[in-house]
């Protein structure tokens, strides 16, 4: 039975990966953002469009379908190494802790900044193809503006641990990529790890902000208030569940390993 990489072996991996994002140049940057996020629109669409048709035979049923579908869209970004926000937290962290000097921190807010910007002016132009009468299955728009009501409904304290969740699962994602060698193993961690943050669902700020745009395209009323939790909220509960939680927790475990 083979046995995969030591925890040292999937830090210095990390490290490695971590860096070849940092050294983006802006346009290579900007352009894989946009990338993920009209990739992931695909997923969010894919998920409104099979619920609406399984819904009317097989109920609830129908929610597990949608999460089924949207895993395909994770499985996307990873295999086209497209660069989404929370997917980009554990290997440039462990860049930053490998070098232990403090010009990289320019280079890590760039990286976190421009990603999120981008992945929302790429899912957003996106969102407003897929938003155009009849380019979805009819029923579709119906079920993305009452899951965008439901996810903009939700209380702070709903939505802050709810993005902990959600930034935990996408970093651990990170990591565990990291952990494998073959595309087939890499597909498989991105559809599971997509199809859970789906059935949740749990935050990540830029799929929930997509989703909610979709809603309010579709025609889901969501107010200023609401817009302000889901994205500040949650950009701050990721940063917890996907920095503090398990970045931290797993460079704590390699560094405990060294002085060992």
């Amino acid at each position: 039975m083979s046995v995969g990489p030591t925890p040292d072996e999937i830090f210095r991996r990390a490290v490695d990966e971590g860096q070849r994002r940092l050294d983006q140049s802006t346009l290579e940057l900007v352009s894989t953002s946009f990338i993920a996020g009209f990739t992931i629109v695909f997923g969010i669409a894919a998920l409104g469009a099979v619920e609406a048709l399984v819904e009317p035979q097989f109920g609830d049923a129908a929610t597990v379908a949608g999460a089924l579908t949207f895993g395909i869209g994770v499985v996307f970004l990873v295999v086209g190494r497209a660069e989404l926000f929370n997917e980009n937290f554990f290997d440039p962290v462990a860049t930053a802790v490998d070098h232990d000097e403090s010009w990289i921190v320019g280079p890590l807010v760039r990286l976190w900044t421009l990603t999120f910007l981008f992945n929302f002016v790429g899912g957003g132009l996106f969102a407003l193809v897929v938003a155009v009468d009849g380019a979805l299955p009819a029923g579709s728009g119906h079920v993305l503006r009452t899951v965008a009501a439901q996810i903009a409904g939700r209380t702070p304290l709903t939505v802050f641990a709810s993005a902990i969740i959600g930034g935990a699962l996408v970093s651990l994602l990170s990591y565990m990529l990291e952990g494998v060698d073959s595309v087939g193993s890499q597909m498989a961690l991105a559809y599971s790890v997509g199809f859970l943050l789906a059935l949740g669902p749990f935050d990540h700020v830029v799929v929930t902000g997509l989703h909610v745009f979709l809603g309010v395209l579709f025609g889901a009323q969501i107010s200023p208030n609401q817009w302000g939790v889901v994205l500040g909220v949650g950009t701050i509960g990721n940063l917890v569940g996907g920095v503090g939680l398990v970045t931290l927790s797993h460079v704590a475990q390699v560094s405990g390993s060294e002085s060992d």
